[in-house]
């Protein structure tokens, strides 16, 4: 199995990616991210050389609600450059959930993915997430009520952590989840290497999504998750784990630029060097016209605001430019920022560690 150096170009013979019978391609991926991962950000994501991406997770009751109106229809929307896209979506009673994922396949999206991995309190608290895989009779029966109702051309997939927590209990309940999905049909699993427990807290053990692929040994494909800020990192966990291939969450918002980085070194080539400042601020206004056209220029700028924010991370004065654009409240206040930070420079890797305190 090759290994990618951290600090170093490396080549490789990546299979591509696939889904059951759906073809992805380079097996970098975009994950869902909630509050992040709109069709403007997969967009650009797309754009960038990420060869999937999945919408931010929606809630069964939410989705059985949606209408019609501006303000939430773009849940829903999906650009045709963006297929194949995964609708993710989250609930705590089976048959509810059942009819959210109809609604999602509805809606177009090629792949239905079951989020089992939550870690945020308040959804825990409401028996949503990752809670289910304290309790796999209920799991296991969101899981096939799910590939039931689901056209049966499109794949269903399974987002899950490494367990409630680190008890021999949470370890039999994730694997009792994860053979009960493979029996009812899914294509895919993503395992993110901490536990629910855990949050964002320690580092996501890698090693154990290498148990989870020998376990499933080729039955469906699996995707790693957890501390993938970089296209080295990408790289190394499909080396280290002998997963299929990884979705990149946090390390994403406001970086488009890893997938293609993470495509250059899978090629052999030297690492590309970090976007200059011009070429930042060419996706920074690109990403803000996208925003517009799907929300309307009176929400953009405040919008644009969180993205922003990461998006100075690339920054040489990262620090000085994010105080800029944590006030940002319109239009012509970023194109100010952009006139006064980006006409001309290098740009810069996002420090190690930047993203690692902000949720995934």
């Amino acid at each position: 199995m090759p290994v990618f150096p951290a600090t170093s170009p490396a080549s490789s013979n990546l299979l591509p990616l696939s889904i059951g019978p759906l073809r992805i391609g380079f097996p970098v991926v975009q994950a869902a991210l909630s509050g992040y991962s709109d069709l403007p950000m997969r967009v650009l994501a797309r754009r960038h050389g990420a060869s999937y991406s999945v919408c931010e997770v929606m809630l069964d009751q939410f989705l059985l609600a949606i209408g019609e109106r501006r303000k939430t229809q773009h849940f829903l929307a999906i650009a045709d450059e963006e297929h194949p896209v995964g609708g993710q979506l989250m609930g705590a009673e089976p048959e509810q959930f059942a009819a959210g994922a109809e609604r999602l396949a509805a809606a177009g999206f090629d792949v239905i993915d079951i989020n089992f991995g939550c870690p945020v309190k308040k959804v825990l608290g409401r028996c949503r997430g990752g809670f289910h895989l304290s309790q796999p009779d209920v799991a296991l029966d969101i899981i096939r009520r799910t590939r039931d109702i689901v056209p049966a051309h499109l794949p269903v997939t399974v987002k899950m952590r490494r367990g409630i927590d680190d008890t021999d209990e949470a370890r039999e309940n994730f694997f009792r989840i994860l053979d009960g999905a493979i029996e009812a049909g899914v294509a895919g699993v993503t395992v993110h290497g901490r536990t629910v427990a855990q949050r964002y807290i320690g580092p996501s053990r890698w090693s154990f999504l290498a148990e989870v692929t020998r376990h499933v040994a080729g039955r469906i494909s699996v995707l790693g998750s957890g501390d993938l800020f970089s296209a080295a990192d990408c790289l190394r966990m499909i080396a280290e784990t002998g997963v299929d291939g990884v979705t990149v969450a946090r390390g994403a918002i406001g970086n488009p630029w890893i997938f293609a980085q993470a495509q250059a070194l899978a090629a052999g080539e030297p690492l590309p060097p970090p976007p200059s400042l011009p070429e930042q601020a060419a996706v920074i206004r690109e990403h803000f016209r996208l925003i517009e056209q799907i929300y309307g220029p009176e929400r953009a700028p405040l919008l644009m605001r969180k993205f922003a924010i990461k998006y100075s991370a690339s920054h040489p004065q990262h620090e000085t430019v994010r105080l800029r654009v944590v006030r940002l409240r319109s239009a012509e206040e970023l194109w100010q920022v952009l006139e006064e930070f980006y006409a001309t420079g290098e740009g810069q890797y996002p420090p190690e560690g930047i993203h690692r305190s902000q949720e995934e």
